[in-house]
C-alpha cells in the first residue's frame, strides 16, 4: 500500500511531531509518551481522558477541546496505551475533582485503563470508567457488555465532555456518559481493507464483496455478501440499528455517518439521504447530523451509521457550546 511514510517504525513519533506543530498552541505532549493534554484546563472541573490505539485519527487526539476531552492517552498503532501512559495523562488533567476514562470496549484497553485506575487511586485521584459498546454487530443484545466501541465513541465523549464543562461531579459525569452509551447504536460495512503501516492489509475482500459488521481493526463482521446498491446496504444496517434499542416513533436522534478513512463525502451524502428517508418513515426526528471521518482505520473504505437517542438532559448537553481540534476552535457549537 502506497503511503506518505518514512520508516514504518517512526510513524507514531513523526505523526505526533506533526500534531504538535499544527496544534502546539492548544495541546502539549506528555513527556515520554505519545499522549497529549489541553494547555488551558479550566480549574475545578472533572477531568476527561479518552484513549486507545493510534492509527484511527481523528480519534482520539482531535477530540480534545472545551466541552470535549481534556487529554488523550494513545498507544502504538492499534495497540492500547500502557497503564503508566494513562496514569501520566490522569495526573496532568486532574484538578481535584476526579477523572473520567472513556474508551472503546477492547480487552487491552480495559485491562490497562483498569490498572491505571488502581495506580491513580494510590495517588489519591478518584476515577470513573465508561466503556463504549455501540457496535450492534459485535455481540447479541443479551451480551451487550461484550460489544465493541466504534464511531459511537464520539457521542459518548461529547456528552461526557459537556457534562464536565457544565460542572457535573464525577458520579454524574459517569451517569450521563453511561446513559449516552446505552442510547447509542452503530452498524458498519467495509468495502476495502485497511492496513497497519508497513504490513499487509488486515483482511481481504473480493472486488464484488462487502463485509457487514466489520470492526474498526478489521475484526470479522456478521457475514460477507456481494456488493449491493447503497439504499439496500443502508436498509440492512438501519434495520439492525433500529430494532436493537429499539428506536421508536417520536424519538429524537442524532446521526453520525463515519467514512472509515477512505469513503468520499459524495457517498456519505447518499447514505444520509437514505437514513433520513427511513427515519421519516418511522416517525423519528433527526435532531442533528454529523458526517466525515471520526474513527478510521487508515485507508479502509466503507461506512458506519450511528444513532444516539436523546432525552431532555442529553439534548441540552449535546447542544451546549463547545470547540475541539476536530471541529475547529472557539465559538463552535455542536448543533448546527
Amino acid at each position: 500500500m502506497k503511503k506518505f511514510i518514512n520508516d514504518p517504525n517512526d510513524v507514531l513519533p513523526e505523526m505526533m511531531e506533526g500534531y504538535l506543530r499544527a496544534y502546539g498552541d492548544i495541546i502539549e505532549r506528555i513527556e515520554d509518551y505519545p499522549s497529549v493534554v489541553l494547555k488551558d484546563l479550566d480549574p475545578g472541573k472533572v477531568g476527561l481522558i479518552v484513549g486507545g490505539g493510534s492509527g484511527h485519527e481523528p480519534i482520539f487526539i482531535e477530540y480534545l477541546g472545551k466541552g470535549m476531552a481534556d487529554g488523550a492517552s494513545q498507544g502504538n498503532i492499534c495497540a492500547a496505551p500502557s497503564p503508566d501512559n494513562i496514569l501520566a495523562v490522569t495526573k496532568a488533567v486532574d484538578r481535584g475533582k476526579g477523572v473520567v476514562y472513556i474508551y472503546g470496549n477492547y480487552s487491552g484497553d480495559c485491562m490497562n485503563f483498569d490498572m491505571a485506575a488502581e495506580l491513580a487511586d494510590l495517588e489519591g485521584i478518584k476515577t470513573a470508567t465508561v466503556r463504549v459498546t455501540d457496535d450492534v454487530a459485535s455481540a447479541p443484545k443479551d451480551r451487550i457488555s461484550d460489544r465493541r466501541g466504534i464511531a459511537g465513541d464520539f457521542f459518548v465523549m461529547r456528552i461526557a465532555g459537556a457534562a464536565c464543562y457544565a460542572g457535573y461531579d464525577l458520579e454524574d459525569v459517569k451517569r450521563v456518559a453511561d446513559k449516552a452509551n446505552a442510547n447509542t447504536r452503530t452498524m458498519g460495512v467495509a468495502l476495502t481493507p485497511g492496513t497497519i503501516p508497513g504490513e499487509k492489509p488486515a483482511f481481504t475482500l473480493g472486488e464484488d464483496e462487502m463485509e457487514i459488521g466489520m470492526g474498526l481493526h478489521g475484526e470479522p463482521g456478521i457475514r460477507r455478501d456481494k456488493i449491493q446498491p447503497a439504499d439496500k446496504i443502508v436498509d440492512q444496517m438501519m434495520k439492525m440499528i433500529l430494532e436493537d434499542l429499539p428506536f421508536k416513533k417520536g424519538d429524537d436522534v442524532c446521526l453520525l455517518v463515519d467514512g472509515f478513512g477512505a469513503t468520499t463525502r459524495m457517498e456519505m451524502m447518499i447514505i444520509i439521504r437514505r437514513v433520513s428517508q427511513l427515519l421519516d418513515k418511522e416517525g423519528i426526528t433527526l435532531h442533528d447530523v454529523k458526517f466525515g471521518n471520526f474513527a478510521t482505520f487508515q485507508e479502509m473504505a466503507g461506512s458506519s451509521i450511528t444513532l444516539m437517542r436523546l432525552d431532555d438532559e442529553l439534548k441540552k448537553l449535546y447542544d451546549s457550546p463547545m470547540w475541539s481540534i476536530l471541529f475547529g476552535q472557539k465559538g463552535f457549537s455542536t448543533h448546527k
